[in-house]
């Protein structure tokens, strides 16, 4: 109950009644009635676009809403600007069936949304990891001064300590309606991202408002068909764990990736000792697979995020600052190897890569390994041969090398013709079991570098192949 002292007007103690009934009688709404629920999600990246299709999926009105009017135009028209297994089906069907609806206006996403979803980018800013806000701040100002009734914002982008704090702020300053600000983060996996969403092994819920719980426990209640796996905390709580997921999981790959670098030093092999220490309960065998370092939307930023964070209270986070730094020489791993092979001067040599996304059924290229190798063998004069199923108009677009030394190809074996090397760079399927016969007939030079340990080795060296993976 909330106690009305006597030195408040008789209007205010009126208004107040007024809103605790008001209150009350939303809860209860809540808390009991069945169907659909009105959701808006601001942004339609990675993370909003799959937000929205799944729960869509799940019965609900959803309308989602970018500034950016081609991509709106294109998602109407059946486009999907991103490659991800099973989400153009699904964005598809929901749109068909009328319970997805993709607009410019933030404005009408507002005063639609019982829930609003803010799913914008919050792309590293500076050297030292700093996030920039900027355009999550100005989209909940924007939709803020258009909401109608009680509202819960949710935060879904991926955000520093403090942030729901400070965008309950911004709502605050914009609006008279109540309203709840809650941190509800995403832990999907791109390539898998629609089931990870239909069926996540937890959501977390951060937030202390018994109402805003209310609502969340009802939208993600058609998650869960046998065991509620949502875990509710503060929102400050909810905003570290997320980072500190990402942080250990590539703190694990940076562990296992030193080990490897011994293990060559060493005449040791890493897939027996993987293979040893993940049959250990204590340990697992989850992220313990070594190749040429990580890349991607989530690790690199989320560390280096985790590490300015800390260091604003004064702490220096020493591990998972190790761990970025090991990943940062890992993508040149394979470089070290090429070169004391063919020599230092690659400059007469032609290289193919197979696989340029930051890893498998995705066409995200951000802070790939295969990246930084291509710059290096450009900068070093050799030619390249690239190929991926996905994501080589990324890879272009993010090069930003128009050069002759480049040459994309459609076909993998294309781009091993004439190559006195080949990199695998990305484990996609297709790339697992190649034809080495016919590899070993085109290629210059029969040489294999095996960036994600795929490959088994005696079979390749029978063929007559020089082979190198990582750690073996």
């Amino acid at each position: 109950m909330w106690a009305i002292g006597p030195s408040v007007s008789a209007d205010r103690r009126r208004h107040l009644s007024v809103n605790v009934a008001s209150k009350t009688r939303h809860m209860r709404e809540l808390s009991y009635s069945p169907g659909r629920m009105k959701l808006s999600v601001i942004g339609t990246g990675y993370v909003g676009l799959v937000a929205a299709a799944a729960f869509a999926e799940h019965g609900n009105d959803v309308v989602c809403a970018d500034i950016d009017e081609t991509k709106i135009a294109a998602l109407r028209a059946g486009e999907i600007p991103i490659y991800e297994p099973g989400l153009e089906q699904l964005v598809r069907r929901n749109s068909e069936a009328g319970r997805l609806r993709f607009t410019t206006d933030n404005a009408e996403a507002a005063a639609h949304g019982q829930v609003i979803f803010m799913a914008v980018g919050t792309p590293t800013a500076s050297a030292d990891g700093a996030p920039d806000l900027s355009f999550l701040f100005k989209a909940v100002k924007q939709v803020a001064a258009n909401i109608r009734d009680y509202t819960v914002f949710v935060n879904k982008s991926t955000v520093p300590v403090g942030t729901a704090e400070r965008v309950a702020r911004i709502v605050g300053e914009q609006t008279s309606e109540r309203f709840a600000v809650v941190s509800n983060p995403e832990f999907l996996k791109e390539g898998s991202a629609v089931d990870d969403f239909m069926k996540p092994d937890r959501v977390i819920i951060g937030t202390q408002d018994d109402e805003a719980r209310d609502v969340m426990r009802r939208l993600y209640k058609s998650f869960f068909r046998t065991t509620e796996r949502i875990m509710f905390m503060d929102a400050r709580s909810a905003e570290i764990t997320k980072y500190a997921c990402n942080a250990y999981l590539a703190t694990r790959v940076s562990f296992i990736n030193d080990v490897a670098n011994l293990c060559d030093a060493a005449g040791a092999d890493v897939e027996h000792v993987r293979r040893g220490m993940g049959s250990d309960a204590r340990i697992g065998n989850k992220f313990l697979f070594p190749g040429a370092g990580y890349g991607g939307s989530c690790f690199p930023k989320d560390t280096r995020a985790l590490i300015r964070t800390a260091r604003e209270y004064g702490l220096s986070m020493s591990l998972v600052a190790s761990a970025e730094r090991i990943n940062e020489a890992q993508k040149l791993v394979l470089i070290r190897k090429l070169r004391r092979h063919l020599g230092a001067d690659l400059s007469q040599c032609t290289v193919a890569l197979w696989g340029l996304a930051f890893k498998p059924n995705t066409d995200d290229v951000r802070e790939a390994p295969a990246l930084v190798v291509a710059k290096a063998l450009l900068e070093d004069g050799a030619k390249l041969r690239v190929t991926d199923p996905e994501a080589m108009a990324n890879f272009r677009d993010s090069l930003r090398a128009d050069t002759d030394q480049l040459t994309v190809c459609d076909d993998p074996y294309t781009a091993a013709e004439g190559a006195d090397a080949l990199l695998l760079m990305t484990e996609w399927r297709q790339y697992r079991n190649p034809d080495f016969e016919r590899l070993r007939r085109i290629m210059r030079q029969p040489a294999l570098f095996d960036g994600r340990n795929q490959w088994d080795r005696a079979q390749v060296e029978g063929l007559g192949f020089h082979y190198e993976g990582i750690g073996r």
